[in-house]
């Protein structure tokens, strides 16, 4: 009995308001705690000239990231700080990974936006077939927690492409993005409630979203006022963001969620 109950307990969390908060804060953190690894403390210059800076960034938060999910792999049950280490550390490698491809590699924003979306909806599509089902509530099993990660680590890439891409190719600036991606949010909250649209796809689409938003707020609190943010100092800005995530995940329920739902 016990067993059979919990199969029925996935090892992510129930989706909530309190998950979106922190979701998008740890975006956020992704956003500047990546850019304090690669462009503050490898040395900002060496980045962009040699890709370096993005590509020694990538490989650490690349070995946090693995080692982030093998734990959340190993682990019986769900755990809110392994898991949320582990959205941290997808975020990290891949606003790194992202400004590597976009700028050292010379993809641009436009064309690793197009590649990452196609790696998005593939990754999808394929656990989708594999498994029979894309909700987060079947995340119980190594075969459908690799599907997960593998589906969020590419989603977390996009985001970061996507987010410069809106904000700076198009001259929209970071609020500006920020407004287009939390009305995007918005649309897929009122699809959410009022039309019969697939959870499993708003879920993803608002998962999604939520990335480049939190690039661009990260953006706009540690790029130079001349650039349009606040130049705030990348760790303070990281700082504070960890210190909010940690009493938001002990404030807000942290329950997992379940396939009865």
């Amino acid at each position: 009995m016990n067993e059979n109950r919990s199969e029925l307990v996935a090892k992510v969390p129930q989706v909530t308001l309190g998950f979106w908060i922190i979701k998008i804060l740890a975006t956020t953190l992704g956003e500047t705690g990546g850019d304090a690894v690669t462009m503050s403390w490898l040395g900002e210059t060496t980045a962009a000239a040699t890709g370096t800076g993005y590509l020694i960034g990538t490989a650490i938060f690349g070995v946090i990231f693995v080692a982030a999910v093998l734990i959340q792999i190993k682990a019986k049950n769900f755990h809110p700080f392994v898991y949320w280490l582990t959205i941290v550390a997808t975020t990290t490698v891949g606003t790194t990974l992202a400004d590597y491809c976009t700028r050292s590699l010379g993809i641009g924003y436009t064309g690793a936006s197009i590649i990452l979306l196609i790696l998005v909806i593939a990754s999808l599509l394929f656990w989708r077939w594999s498994t029979g089902s894309i909700s987060v509530a079947t995340v119980s099993t190594p075969k459908v927690e690799i599907f997960y990660w593998v589906t969020i680590m590419f989603s977390q890439t996009l985001g970061t492409a996507l987010g410069d891409w809106v904000a700076d190719t198009n001259d929209m600036g970071y609020l500006g993005a920020a407004a287009i991606f939390g009305g995007l949010l918005l649309l897929s909250a009122l699809l959410y409630y009022f039309t019969s649209v697939s959870r499993s796809v708003l879920f993803w689409a608002a998962f999604i979203l939520t990335r480049p938003l939190g690039a661009v707020v990260g953006d706009f609190l540690d790029k130079p006022l001349a650039h349009g943010g606040l130049a705030l100092s990348r760790y303070t800005a990281s700082l504070a963001l960890v210190v909010v995530i940690i009493v938001l995940i002990l404030v807000f329920p942290q329950k997992p969620a379940s396939k009865a739902h």
